[in-house]
């Protein structure tokens, strides 16, 4: 072993049965495990079933799931199995921000075995492997490793990267301890999937289906209450268009009024961005709105996944790229707010020529929606806002967990940068 492989450390925090136990040990990733290849396939080796393909979509927030499934004939050339307690790895990617990625493959999947952008680490320490996987040192060893212009990890450098280990006991016991709070982070994160599906179906059935007027769901109260009125939604609401303050004028920049662009545009209650301008902007590149006011991006690569629409909780200003809607008098926001997303379908996405999406204001303009009394209205906007407040509560104690990991992990696994000189 090198002299840079003889440098130790100790943790923050250790475990009482382990704080006589020594120094950690640097090693080289080859020595806690092998890299396994993954499979090159053509489109003419898929199959509606057979051997299951992982790849980098099959890892979502840490954990395997098979929501979008390729499969290959079994009698393929060149797949490798893939065992429980294998670690998945996405090595190759367009998006730079999923290298390295990384998931622990679970008991009781199909046979299975690994596209070529991937590739598997095989320890006999997995679970304590998968938590090295996860700390800022891994990460930042991935970091360094990428090109300026091809998003991958070679194999050869990847199983060179350095980690501090510590006696196999004392390993299982920080493994143990992890993946404890990666169950209750996972099973928070299924209440939280499971409260947005809920959310959804219900919007599906509180606003009415395409080519009819009322709902299949309705509150008892408003069960005689007849058909809801159709609107083009150009007729219920005043469009504005924003823009974008001259980036020299420092006198722009820096104020307390969020300037709303795609990238704040996440959450459905907007009321924070990036960047903050100043009044003295207002009328000089962008405009303001109104609290209340329903936001909808218009223009941007983002629209061909979703079209995000939200309602202001403050004034705000925006860009070029979305457009404010204000809507009538006669209109609760949150009702229109929540019909709007789930008419999302309905919202014709043009392309632009550049890779990015573009809703047309007349299109957006001639959407009809349907109103029903503004009673009926606020009952609806109450329960969906109440889902909201659910879903947010639990989206804060999913955050609030993975926070709680990270700290720990801080204290578990020793700094490399704390090595002396």
């Amino acid at each position: 072993m090198s002299k840079e492989m003889k440098d130790k450390m100790v943790p923050r925090l250790r475990f009482p049965e382990f704080r006589e136990a020594g120094e950690w040990e640097g090693v080289q990733l080859r020595e806690l495990g092998q890299l396994v290849s993954g499979l090159t396939y053509t489109p003419d080796d898929v199959r509606e079933d057979g051997l299951l393909v992982l790849r980098s979509s099959n890892i979502q927030n840490g954990v395997i799931v098979l929501d979008d499934c390729v499969y290959v004939t079994p009698e393929i050339k060149g797949a490798n199995p893939t065992m429980p307690n294998d670690i998945l790895i996405c090595v190759r990617n367009g998006s730079k921000n999923l290298i390295g990625k990384n998931a622990l493959i679970p008991k009781g999947l199909p046979r299975c075995t690994h596209g070529a952008f991937m590739t598997v680490f095989r320890s006999k320490s997995p679970q304590f492997v998968h938590q090295l996987f996860q700390t800022d040192s891994y990460y930042t060893q991935v970091s360094s490793d990428l090109g300026a212009t091809i998003n991958s990890i070679n194999g050869s450098q990847f199983i060179k990267y350095k980690f501090f280990v510590p006696n196999p006991k004392e390993q299982q016991k920080i493994a143990d301890c992890l993946s404890s709070l990666d169950d209750l982070i996972t099973t928070q994160n299924q209440k939280l999937e499971a409260l947005k599906t809920h959310k959804k179906g219900l919007m599906q059935q509180l606003f009415p289906a395409e080519g009819e007027t009322v709902p299949r769901l309705r509150f008892s109260e408003f069960r005689e209450a007849g058909e809801w009125s159709p609107y083009p939604l150009g007729e219920i609401s005043r469009f504005s268009s924003g823009g974008t303050p001259s980036k020299e004028v420092a006198e722009y920049w820096g104020g307390s009024i969020p300037w709303i662009s795609a990238s704040s545009m996440y959450d459905t209650k907007i009321n924070k961005s990036e960047l903050n301008v100043t009044a003295l902007a207002i009328g000089n590149g962008t405009r303001i709105t109104k609290k209340g006011s329903l936001l909808i991006l218009v223009r941007g690569s983002m629209l061909f996944n979703r079209v995000p629409i939200g309602i202001a909780t403050v004034d705000v200003a925006f860009n070029q790229d979305v457009k404010a809607l204000e809507v009538n008098a006669s209109i609760f926001e949150l009702f229109l707010l929540y019909q709007l997303i789930s008419f999302e379908s309905r919202i014709q996405i043009n392309e632009t020529g550049i890779g990015a999406g573009k809703i047309e204001t007349d299109d957006l303009k001639n959407l009809v929606v349907f109103i029903p009394t503004k009673a009926e209205q606020q009952k609806i906007a109450d329960c969906l806002s109440s889902l909201d407040d659910l879903i947010t509560a639990q989206s804060q104690k999913l955050d609030a967990l993975k926070i709680h990991k990270k700290g720990l992990m801080q204290q578990l696994f020793p700094n490399p940068n704390e090595i002396e000189e």
